[in-house]
């Protein structure tokens, strides 16, 4: 009889890590971004990322960081909580290029101050991809507040775009401090919403 452990994958799309197979963490512990989310978010970007930094907020798994790094984004910022989801980013990242990657493990609204305070030293800007836990999640409950705050706050030399994954059904403001929403697209419950600076 066949033992059935499932193991959650998905690969690389595109570019130079193409068909490498990425690790995910159950489904209880984070929430891996559809394969139609991420294709239409790199059709979107696919030339701009190229030698850009990238940062992915809440990173899980690390799969839509290390599909940009494969597409040529030069530098990836992680952010990353919980543990399990950690130990497979590592695992990861391991396989690709690590010297390319830096991982930032703990609260998210805490260590986005040190990521903006790398980029302001080297007085460079990034992409910032925001994919927080759905607030139907228990405890989760006002992690879109959260989300917006860390929006407003963030310098606006720091940012190239900034693109919020979200539960379709949340209203998103037109402005975010220093950011304006330029597009959003609708994938069933989930969206993506674009963010340029003024």
């Amino acid at each position: 009889m066949k033992q059935n452990k499932k193991k959650f994958t998905k690969k690389i799309i595109a570019g130079e890590y193409k068909g490498k197979i990425l690790h995910l963490p159950s489904k209880t512990t984070t929430r891996s971004s559809k394969t139609i989310v991420l294709e239409s978010f790199f059709n979107t970007l696919q030339f701009d990322i190229i030698n850009a930094n990238f940062v992915e907020v809440f990173s899980g798994s690390g799969s839509i960081g290390l599909e940009a790094l494969s597409r040529g984004a030069k530098s990836i910022y992680f952010m990353e909580k919980d543990r399990d989801a950690l130990a497979i980013l590592k695992q990861n990242i391991a396989q690709l290029a690590p010297d390319k990657c830096t991982i930032y493990s703990g609260d998210s609204f805490n260590n986005i101050k040190s990521v903006v305070n790398k980029l302001q030293k080297s007085g460079e800007d990034a992409y910032f991809y925001i994919d927080p836990p759905f607030s139907i999640r228990k405890g989760m409950e006002e992690i879109y507040d959260k989300t917006m705050k860390l929006i407003i706050n963030l310098p606006k030399e720091s940012v190239k775009m900034l693109i919020l994954e979200h539960m379709t059904g949340v209203e998103i403001p037109e402005t975010l401090g220093a950011f304006y929403l330029i597009k959003s697209k609708k994938f069933g419950n989930t969206s993506l919403s674009y963010f340029s600076v003024k």
